[in-house]
């Protein structure tokens, strides 16, 4: 579990690498979309795998965990819908860079505790 959560964790990453490389080109807009998609599909199966887990395992920050995690869909699915509707502007693509730092951010520290806690507790 979490080896695939680490090459899910790349394969952010690289998404995130390609959009950011477009946006260098003048092409990021047309990326966007895809990405986002990607980015909803992921957060939605990463939370729900990880809350799984800390249940599992009975996780004492799980409940602040999982209220981050319902924050961070909130905000993600508030800016999708301003993407869809009016267009990928620069600011919505500084917008979208923000919540995919917060989100890589996270995994990085938050998931590293997760993991090291449950390597303990076997």
């Amino acid at each position: 579990m979490i080896f695939q959560e680490m090459s899910r964790k790349n394969y952010l990453e690289r998404k995130v690498n390609n959009l950011l490389d477009a946006c260098s080109q003048g092409k990021g807009r047309e990326r966007v979309v895809s990405t986002v998609n990607f980015l909803e599909n992921y957060v939605r199966k990463h939370f729900n795998d990880e809350e799984g887990l800390q249940v599992r395992y009975h996780y004492p920050g799980y409940e602040g965990h999982r209220q981050f995690h319902e924050r961070y869909k909130n905000e993600l699915s508030l800016l999708i819908r301003k993407i869809s509707q009016d267009g990928a502007d620069m600011r919505a693509i500084t917008q979208l860079n923000q919540e995919i730092a917060v989100l890589i951010s996270h995994i990085r520290l938050e998931d590293k505790r997760l993991a090291e806690f449950i390597r303990n507790s076997k």
